[in-house]
């Protein structure tokens, strides 16, 4: 997973969405039973006629708060069937009874809307509980309050989107936004809407439409390949495949059941695949981590996504929770269900093939050079088009990329570590007397400072633009675990991951530092390669010079490396107590590492907290700062108090950091054009004239995006830009 959503998404495509019809996105949550003509019947009447003002004030029963917000233009909502209710103060018994289902499941169809194929069907966005249920009560009478109605004023109702409002830890409740029918004669401008309820005309998501364009691809034409089933490879090659152009996707990896085994394989102490493991395989880096999807790009396509997983099995909830997540338990079904129709679609999918070269004719590409990953045997594919979707560990095909003459840069990543608290705590700290609610879960957060930015021992002018650094939290796992992430031999790299549930003992998070362009040596792209390498090299030797089994983890206490000690000696097994609380206060006077990086004055209080590292691999007590680069070690010290003050016991001096975190992002961008082709080293930077490689740079590892949804987002954009080239032939 990477740390930051790319650059590239200017432009981003307004094409229509998958799923949903003009009528409705999602199937109704509730329809009332009282009132006049509270059903279908009453659709695209309830602005005419019916209550004034003066009667809908009179409705003092419904409970709505005494101060309404300023008047809204109710012409605004003129002829609209559904409105739009967001900020809606939800109580949190409303949510024991989930709105999502497992019933009601559309069959997985095509993505297009074309005349030429069968429109997708509707994602049930939020199944209703049952009629007359306590949560449908409060649900209604929470619309009802924020329009200033009474509840059976409201007819029917779904939800559109729902987080938690943790703001005020006394008043811990959600935050909805409804799609909102109401009954017959009801006026809309007899609504009255509390303050801070915003309504407006309810505009549904609509379909994706893709194009048919096989009658366009001409046998003359070359494959079109795609490198990588990531998710930016994925939804690439299943656009490309529902528009007709039957992509030949490649990918190094293993399919998603051979690389399961694996990866279990490696945890239980078993020996690293280099093409089957959390890196690389069918689904990507992110199949084993949380199935996170939440985004800071802005895209239409973020909601074909979400819908296209749903069509792939992912839970319902996921098109209406704020922050979705599907879960490591769940996403191997899913990417294998898109593979599936990639296939049924007219596409052809081979794994454990590796793209070893890229030659070009004219400044175009010609032909791909592809690598059986078990044999080593080579064949030659004629290519009309190229899209690199490889993730940010692909390393060899960077090298690749600036062997054949594309343009690299180098761009901004981070490195770090992932500290471990019990979930517990962190509910404790984001919910207060909430946290033990059935209805909210596994407590997470997101938190970011800057601090002053050392690099060689010493510290920049305060005026100059690189002297902060940033430091922040990113993917965290609630009720999770640490990920054994290593894909190249002698080398250790943690990530995350958190299955459906999220009722592991444990969260975590990567806690990263910036690394800059700046920071690194010389002017060589490769550079920041390098240092990953050469850090996860020395955390596996700093392991194994204490004790560890190949593969172990460093790891150190937050209290110990504020002060320059180690934790305790010797390995501590995964999901086994180590490091305990009375073994790292001891620790930590009798084992100072000397240097001049120790922090005198850091508090020596004794923590209660007891984290059982959850590594597979186990981990070794060391002193982290012997594998991670000076100027990471002081940013990370400097932000842990000033994170701690946003979350209270984040910097806890009994929790465990667990390194390194060196594959957030990838370390270089490979430059494309305006029309998603790379440019070419050669290419004059003072030309207008956009590059005609027909390769296409896309996804995390090119550089284009920073986590599973901005990279499926890229995906779809290129196969956009691909399809309207032929369909301008």
């Amino acid at each position: 997973m990477s740390s930051k959503d790319a650059r590239g998404d200017k432009g981003a495509s307004t094409g229509k969405r998958i799923g949903g019809n003009k009528k409705m996105s999602g199937a109704k949550l509730s329809a009332g039973s009282k009132g006049t003509g509270g059903g279908k019947k009453a659709a695209g009447r309830p602005h005419r006629g019916g209550k004034t003002k003066s009667q809908a004030s009179s409705c003092q029963h419904t409970g709505r708060p005494s101060h309404r917000g300023a008047s809204f233009d109710a012409s605004a909502l003129e002829g609209a069937e559904f409105i739009e209710v967001s900020n809606v103060a939800l109580p949190l018994d409303a949510g024991l009874e989930s709105p999502a289902s497992e019933v009601n499941r559309p069959t997985p169809v095509p993505l297009s809307t074309e005349t030429n194929h069968p429109a997708p069907a509707t994602p049930a966005a939020s199944p209703a509980p049952a009629e007359g249920s306590h949560a449908e009560s409060l649900s209604r009478t929470a619309i009802a309050s924020a329009l200033g109605v009474a509840p059976e004023d409201v007819a029917s109702f779904f939800l559109v989107k729902r987080s938690v409002d943790a703001r005020k830890k006394s008043n811990v409740h959600f935050n909805a936004t409804y799609a909102v029918h109401l009954a017959q004669g009801v006026a809309y401008d007899a609504l009255s809407p509390a303050r801070g309820v915003n309504v407006r005309a309810y505009d549904p998501p609509a379909p994706l439409a893709i194009p048919d364009l096989r009658s366009l691809a001409t046998s003359s034409d070359g494959r079109i390949v795609v490198a990588g089933t990531g998710p930016a490879g994925l939804f690439c090659a299943l656009y490309l495949a529902e528009a007709g152009l039957r992509p030949l996707v490649v990918e190094r990896g293993a399919a998603v059941d051979e690389r399961t085994a694996a990866i279990e394989s490696f945890n239980a102490d078993g020996p690293l695949d280099a093409a089957a493991n959390v890196q690389f395989g069918e689904g990507g880096a992110g199949t084993f981590s949380d199935g996170k999807l939440t985004t800071g790009t802005k895209s239409p396509h973020i909601r074909h996504v979400l819908e296209a997983f749903v069509q792939a099995g992912a839970p319902d909830e996921i098109l209406w929770q704020a922050k979705p997540h599907i879960g490591t338990d769940k996403l191997p079904a899913v990417v294998k269900s898109i593979r599936e129709r990639i296939i049924s679609a007219g596409g052809e999918v081979r794994f454990l093939t590796r793209l070893v070269d890229i030659e070009l004719s004219g400044g175009a590409v010609r032909s791909v050079v592809l690598e059986d990953s078990r044999t080593g045997a080579r064949e030659t594919v004629e290519a009309s088009r190229v899209i690199v979707a490889c993730g940010h560990s692909a390393r060899d095909i960077f090298e690749l990329a600036r062997d054949r003459g594309f343009a690299l840069e180098r761009k901004p990543f981070s490195m770090g570590v992932r500290i471990e608290h019990p979930q517990t705590l962190i509910n404790r700290a984001q919910y207060g007397a909430a946290a033990k609610h059935t209805a909210l879960g596994a407590a997470d957060y997101k938190m970011a400072v800057r601090v002053p930015a050392r690099a060689n021992g010493t510290l920049p002018d305060a005026a100059s633009e690189n002297a902060t650094r940033g430091v922040y939290t990113f993917c965290m796992c609630p009720g999770g675990e640490v990920v054994a992430a290593a894909s190249e031999e002698g080398g250790v790299v943690v990530n995350g991951m958190s299955r459906f549930a999220r009722d592991g003992e444990n969260s975590n998070s990567a806690l990263l530092a910036d690394v800059r362009p700046d920071d690194l040596p010389g002017n060589d792209v490769m550079e920041g390669v390098r240092l990953q390498r050469e850090v996860e090299h020395a955390a596996f030797e700093l392991a194994r010079r204490n004790g560890g089994v190949p593969y172990a983890a460093p790891a150190q206490t937050v209290g110990d490396f504020l002060v320059g000690a180690t934790s305790s000696s010797g390995q501590a097994k995964g999901k086994q107590l180590g490091g305990t609380v009375a073994a790292a206060s001891e620790a930590r006077c009798r084992t100072v590492v000397p240097g001049s990086h120790r922090r005198v004055g850091a508090s020596e209080s004794h923590s209660r907290l007891v984290v059982r590292p959850s590594y597979p691999r186990g981990v070794v007590w060391c002193d982290l700062r012997e594998c991670l680069p000076e100027f990471i070690c002081d940013a990370l010290a400097q932000g842990l108090p000033l994170l701690d003050a946003k979350l209270h016991g984040f910097a806890d001096s009994g929790a465990v950091l667990t390194g390194p975190e060196t594959r957030s992002s990838s370390p270089i961008r490979m430059v494309r054009g305006e029309n998603f082709q790379a440019r070419l080293a050669s290419d004059s930077s003072a030309s207008d004239e956009e590059p005609a490689t027909r390769v296409y740079p896309c996804g995390e590892g090119a550089g284009y995006a920073g986590g599973i949804m901005s990279a499926a987002v890229d995906g779809l954009r290129v196969a956009e830009a691909i399809a309207a080239e032929f369909s301008s032939r």
